[in-house]
């Protein structure tokens, strides 16, 4: 009988609190090309290894997905990596590859990214202030700047699906922690959508990335190419 008291009581303190006041959301902030950066943060051959809450080979494709994104897009990018000459190692060579001329911020010390004088001032030379973030692991090296990031009065946006961690468990935790915080979940495939908005304008480029990155939609798009035309 208690138990059931205090079901009610909780209840009805639920309800109050709700109709007390407006219940206000936030604001839809789309991404804007015109004021996005993307931030590769510690995608090293060592910390890939301990990426457990994604398949590594569809891991990499997102990783790769989302740099995509940023070369094709012409995106400012800023990447850093924590101490590569130790045993997290270096870069995914692919990354490097892909950005040739970007400088990558070395970190020796500071498992924070946004706590690197050169990362903070990398990221503020862009002039954006709609922050994609993606890293090794979820809960440490994207949580972290993220969460110092919105301090700071960026908008950030987590590619969870290009970030990884040990486990699914530690994963949830940390979208859970980040999204409390004011930082927006996405996807690599959300993201390219988001900032194009339009396949009439941008068709050409979504279609290169989708090909490439995402088999089931290129599936889809052949499919659609054989049926015959009833014209």
């Amino acid at each position: 009988m208690r138990t059931f008291l205090k079901l009610v009581v909780c209840a009805v303190m639920a309800i109050q609190s709700v109709t007390a006041g407006t219940v206000s959301y936030p604001k839809y902030n789309k991404l804007n090309m015109k004021d996005t950066a993307i931030l590769l943060i510690d995608h090293q051959v060592g910390l890939q290894a301990l990426v457990k809450d994604f398949d590594t080979v569809a891991f990499q494709n997102n990783v790769l997905a989302l740099a995509s994104i940023a070369k094709e897009l012409k995106l400012p990018v800023v990447i850093t990596a924590s101490v590569p000459e130790g045993p997290n190692g270096p870069l995914m060579p692919e990354i490097l590859e892909m950005f040739p001329d970007v400088t990558v911020v070395d970190r020796h010390g500071e498992v924070n990214a946004w706590d690197n004088p050169e990362f903070r001032a990398a990221v503020k030379k862009t002039g954006r202030k709609q922050l994609v973030m993606a890293g090794i692991v979820t809960e440490v090296c994207i949580a972290f700047p993220a969460l110092s990031a919105i301090e700071e009065g960026y908008q950030v946006f987590a590619a969870v699906d290009a970030s990884g961690t040990f486990n699914e468990v530690i994963r949830y935790a940390a979208w859970d922690r980040m999204s409390q915080g004011g930082v927006q979940l996405m996807n690599w495939f959300s993201i390219l959508c988001e900032l194009t908005r339009d396949w009439r304008v941008h068709g050409p480029v979504m279609t290169d990335i989708i090909v490439k990155y995402l088999p089931e939609y290129k599936n889809t798009m052949i499919t659609y190419n054989q049926i015959p035309s009833k014209n």
